[in-house]
């Protein structure tokens, strides 16, 4: 990937002047240049409401810094979880429609959504999961590394998340929790949440500039392209990520324009242009305290006016320096977003970045908002600069080195690792071997080297395209575990740590065999008086049925060997005599071996 310097002398600001700017927002033109440049942005737009009317909208800096095509107020932005106001919009609708009710367990309208207990599977209701409430901690990386394009089969996993606290008694950002809100609105409707969103929301907003997909982002006339930054510098591309599954959640794609209306509606308790488009009592509610968010204490010395941290129905909430705030942001690959509004004050704020992570819409925010509210100004760019410039505790390596196990070099060859490895709750993935390294093939695309840290532990390490593998290594190491055979069956992978590590279960990789490759196995085999049956379906698979038992699926995994699909440690070898003719198969078991002879 070409790297991309952002030449900060010769940088044009392009702007969208409204009539004539607010006399409140004197100078934050030259804050915003300010801002982008302290931060190596590649560009932002910003757009204030008050009431019913746009006051301020204005693009900085570029949509695509290699073009250097700038950015307007009509420039479109992934806006993230900023999606989620919208997906709680909507069943708060369903909800005053009488098409459900928030309080009533979920599985009433989505008997397919299965949680990890029983009573998770009789309590959880709509209100709780669009409130973060669930006991169910992110699981982010389930669906981040391991996506899928089915809303339905991403759905399945969720039954096997365990929670990490009990219902109701901790807040715990939950992506999932959208997302089978988004599923319910389908099921209850009878309409994909897309079409939800666009008919109820997009349509009446008149929120033209915006859709739901990756591709309509590429369509539309303005799209922002992502970024981020490396070594606080240099400004790097990043590509698009197409959340679809997961799109109640996240998947929305706006302008600062476009949000603006949405945001009036909200300030204008639910009406956008004299119509209702949202209820008035779901707009109370919704940006009512349903959940404490915790550590809402004030901050000391110049901090102490913002404090308070709860959620409502896709909202943040805070005391913001004496006005109560309703917040929402948005991060998804290359993107950054901030939707805002006062009820009290009747203004709103909506900052659309297309830099990575990025602390730029929360000083433009906070910048604006003390602007308009008359308060004391704070130099929010300083305060975020000078917490980047606090030392960064050094990492311990001398006392990790000395956690290594002396002597403890690597046990067996790299072969004997490789294979699929599955979690139902996140996917499979593949670990293959070239030479002695071992590498992990995620199905995002990512290749992650496994770095050897002692007898069959290994630590993941990123492989950049350009500059190879990374010295950092991932904080979740691979530990992996034997069968009674002593052979690999399990690694287990510290990914969500408020539960215990997760386990994924090794298949070996099968071997490409033809239909006359399998035809010599087939037949039946005694053991013990029992006949086992070996045999074909669709010329290239083959099975294995034993009396009283389900048919097993055969994996080819060796030389005349195979293991049984979905029993791990279960293995059948057989024996060939001169002739290349089967003479004999060995069941080779967690509990022993066991000889069938082929009957002739």
């Amino acid at each position: 990937m070409k790297k991309i310097l952002l030449c900060l002398c010769t940088l044009t600001i392009y702007t969208v002047t409204l009539a004539q700017q607010d006399a409140r927002l004197k100078n934050i033109d030259a804050i915003a240049e300010e801002v982008l440049k302290d931060w190596h942005g590649a560009g932002f737009a910003v757009a204030v409401v008050e009431r019913d009317k746009i006051i301020y909208a204005k693009g900085f800096g570029y949509r695509d810094v290699e073009k250097k095509l700038p950015v307007t107020p009509n420039t479109q932005f992934a806006i993230g979880s900023c999606t989620k106001s919208f997906t709680a919009a909507l069943i708060g609708s369903l909800n005053q429609e009488g098409l459900v009710d928030i309080d009533k367990p979920v599985r009433e309208y989505l008997p397919a959504l299965k949680f990890y207990n029983n009573e998770m599977n009789e309590q959880i209701t709509l209100r709780d999961m669009m409130c973060h409430r669930t006991g169910l901690s992110r699981y982010d990386l389930s669906w981040f590394m391991f996506n899928s394009a089915s809303k339905d089969s991403l759905l399945q996993r969720i039954q096997y998340h365990e929670p990490s606290a009990p219902l109701r008694t901790r807040w715990q950002y939950n992506n999932w929790m959208f997302l089978a809100q988004g599923v319910v609105a389908e099921k209850v409707t009878g309409k994909s949440w897309e079409d939800n969103i666009e008919e109820r929301f997009f349509r009446k907003l008149d929120m033209n500039n915006s859709n739901l997909t990756i591709d309509g982002l590429k369509k539309n006339p303005e799209p922002a392209i992502g970024y981020f930054v490396e070594n606080d510098s240099a400004i790097k591309k990043i590509d698009y990520f197409n959340i679809n599954a997961m799109a109640p959640a996240g998947s929305i794609n706006s302008s600062v324009n476009d949000m603006a209306n949405w945001v009036i509606t909200w300030i204008m308790g639910g009406k956008f242009k004299g119509k209702e488009v949202l209820n008035a009592n779901y707009i109370k509610e919704a940006v009512s305290a349903q959940m404490s968010m915790g550590g809402g204490a004030p901050a000391p010395m110049d901090m102490s006016d913002i404090h308070s941290n709860a959620y409502g129905f896709g909202w943040m909430l805070t005391s913001y320096r004496g006005h109560y705030q309703v917040e929402h942001g948005g991060n998804i690959n290359g993107f950054t977003a901030s939707a805002c509004f006062y009820p009290t004050d009747n203004i709103g704020i909506i900052i659309l970045s297309n830099q990575n992570a990025s602390i730029m819409p929360t000083i433009m925010r906070n910048k604006i908002s003390d602007k308009l509210l008359g308060l004391k100004d704070i130099n929010w760019n300083k305060y975020y600069l000078d917490k980047t410039k606090k030392p960064k505790m050094p990492k311990d390596t001398a006392a990790k080195e000395a956690e290594v196990v002396k002597g403890a070099d690597i046990s067996r060859p790299a072969e004997d690792f490789t294979g699929y490895y599955e979690n139902k709750g996140y996917g499979k993935f593949e670990i293959v071997a070239k030479g002695d390294s071992l590498f992990a093939q995620i199905p995002d695309g990512s290749t992650w080297y496994l770095k050897h840290y002692c007898y069959d532990i290994y630590d993941p390490a990123p492989i950049d395209k350009e500059k190879g593998v990374s010295k950092d290594t991932y904080p979740w190491r691979f530990t992996f575990r034997t069968d009674e055979n002593g052979k690999i069956a399990q690694v287990s992978v510290p990914m969500e740590s408020p539960v215990k590590p997760t386990v994924f279960t090794r298949t070996e990789k099968g071997l490409a065999l033809k239909a006359d490759d399998l035809k010599k196995y087939e037949g039946d085999y005694v053991l013990m008086g029992v006949i086992s049956k070996i045999y074909r379906k669709g010329g290239e698979q083959l099975f294995l049925t034993v009396p009283g038992q389900p048919e097993y699926t055969l994996i080819p995994s060796g030389k005349d060997k195979f293991s049984i699909k979905g029993l791990a440690g279960f293995n059948l070898q057989f024996t060939l005599d001169d002739k290349q003719e089967v003479t004999e198969l060995t069941f080779l078991q967690p509990n022993g071996k066991f000889k069938a002879t082929k009957k002739k």
